[in-house]
């Protein structure tokens, strides 16, 4: 594609944990003018739906990639190396990163989630865009991988901060690249303090400033996490806050171009959530919930005594039966355990071409293909208790109020080869403490397959897009593939 025949630019702007009600707060009170000022330009969605688990590196690589855990292979944050024998940990917590070694987690998070864990076989959004001869742009994101090889910075007043944490290894990603002070394409004067929480939306804000004077993308991937930090902390009630911090970000962009309108006359916008967030007020320690069964620790001085391997991904979590030969003995026996511990809300695992929900309000047994339809078009079977997942048939049309796009994410999570052999959603108000001891009581989490951190912000701003019933975040790599006439 030649940059005469490209359409507008593209700014994808992602904000983690961006909660409807937090978000309608802030554009209605006053404190996010830019995301006020697109609102009422955009289409706004407040029910797009997330992936399960509804956690972060899930979430962003079904943003990056179009697909479920299924296909892009990113089962959880914290999850059971088959073929490594070991935890992967991609920053549960500083407790959490501390328990499996800080080195170890900070290769798996910054290398290994982008060039070995997720899938070979399919593209992310900048390599399609790549490929197309576009010019591809990013900023901290966990999914980044393109078809540019950068290096190390060695600009930057953290690079012997970084050469130190071990990050010497060049990676490959969008044409411009801005990650952390670790990778950064070109000098723009701008630093996040090694991606310290508080300092991520106003690096963003500053490199987008700069390739926005500088008209140096065609696509923009604007990564805003800090609003799901301060989520954490003091709960989902406290995001009008943290929103004015993403909104300032934006709103550079936006003046460097010389306001709202002159922007939006070269640029189209797509702001999102990756999910939302629950108040919690109580957390389990699956640890201590097991104590029947014999678990790998994370530094096992006998692994090959363990029964099951645990991984908490906060509002989920995954557990896996350790020998091969024993998980189809093991997990009807693991998943009735799970499904007495207080706190549980629903346990799923796979059967025989079948996927199976536990809960204390009975139990569901379903699979692709069938005469039900869901509100997205895919076809189910259904049988058993339809109060396991609150579903509702309706002139042959399947839906969940409380577990939006419920039989869909299952599938994909009990699909993917890297998922545990049960896999858990927590009640609401309730979190899977971590291994490094940390939860989020009194401030705010996710990961449920529950509505209450599974729905998040949708505004296209520019965008032309098909009319759906039910959004979700896979449907945004294929949305932007189509604003500039990519092929997926």
């Amino acid at each position: 594609m030649t940059r005469g025949s490209s359409p507008r630019k593209l700014v994808l702007a992602v904000i983690d944990a961006l909660d409807p009600r937090g978000f309608e707060r802030a554009t209605r009170e006053g404190s996010a003018p830019a995301l006020a000022a697109l609102m009422e330009r955009g289409d706004y969605v407040s029910d797009c739906v997330s992936s399960f688990p509804s956690i972060t590196p899930v979430a962003a690589s079904s943003i990056a990639t179009g697909l479920g855990p299924a296909e892009h292979l990113i089962p959880s944050l914290n999850w059971y190396h088959r073929g490594e024998e070991r935890y992967v940990e991609y920053g549960s917590s500083f407790p959490a990163t501390r328990t499996f070694g800080i080195f170890r987690s900070l290769q798996d998070t910054v290398y290994n989630m982008n060039l070995a864990h997720l899938t070979q076989e399919r593209k992310t959004v900048f390599e399609h865009l790549d490929d197309a001869g576009l010019r591809t742009a990013g900023t901290t994101y966990l999914i980044y991988r393109g078809r540019h090889r950068h290096e190390p910075s060695t600009g930057s007043r953290y690079s012997r901060l970084a050469e130190a944490a071990q990050f010497r290894h060049a990676v490959w990603g969008p044409r411009e690249l801005f990650y952390a002070d670790i990778f950064d394409s070109r000098r723009t004067g701008c630093f996040s303090t090694l991606g310290m929480p508080g300092q991520r939306d106003a690096h963003a804000g500053c490199v987008g400033e700069y390739l926005v004077e500088n008209d140096l993308f065609d696509f923009l991937l604007l990564s805003l996490p800090d609003n799901d930090t301060y989520s954490h902390r003091l709960g989902p009630e406290a995001q009008p806050t943290s929103i004015a911090e993403a909104d300032r970000a934006l709103g550079r962009m936006m003046d460097a171009a010389g306001g709202a309108d002159t922007f939006l006359e070269e640029h189209s916008v797509i702001v999102m959530a990756d999910h939302s967030q629950n108040a919690i007020d109580s957390s389990v320690n699956l640890a201590l919930a097991l104590d029947g069964w014999r678990l790998l620790l994370p530094a096992d001085l006998a692994p090959e005594e363990a029964d099951i391997a645990v991984c908490p991904g906060a509002r989920s979590a995954q557990v896996y039966v350790v020998e091969e030969e024993r998980r189809e003995g093991l997990a009807p026996r693991l998943a009735e355990d799970l499904c007495e511990v207080e706190g549980v809300d629903l346990v799923a695992r796979r059967g025989h071409e079948e996927g199976i929900v536990q809960t204390r309000r009975g139990e569901l047994r379903f699979a692709r293909g069938g005469e039900l339809v869901d509100p997205r078009g895919e076809s189910w079977s259904v049988d058993g208790d339809l109060q396991a997942l609150g579903l509702e048939v309706e002139d042959g049309i399947v839906r969940s109020q409380d577990y939006p796009d419920a039989l869909a994410r299952l599938w994909s999570a009990l699909d993917c080869p890297r998922s545990g052999d049960v896999l858990l959603s927590a009640k609401p108000g309730v979190e899977f403490m971590d291994w490094g001891g940390h939860d989020h009581v009194g401030g705010g989490s996710h990961g449920s397959l529950h509505r209450c951190d599974s729905l998040g912000v949708l505004l296209m701003c520019g965008v032309g897009s098909r009319s759906r019933e039910q959004w979700a975040i896979r449907d945004v790599a294929p949305t932007v593939l189509e604003h500039f006439g990519v092929t997926g």
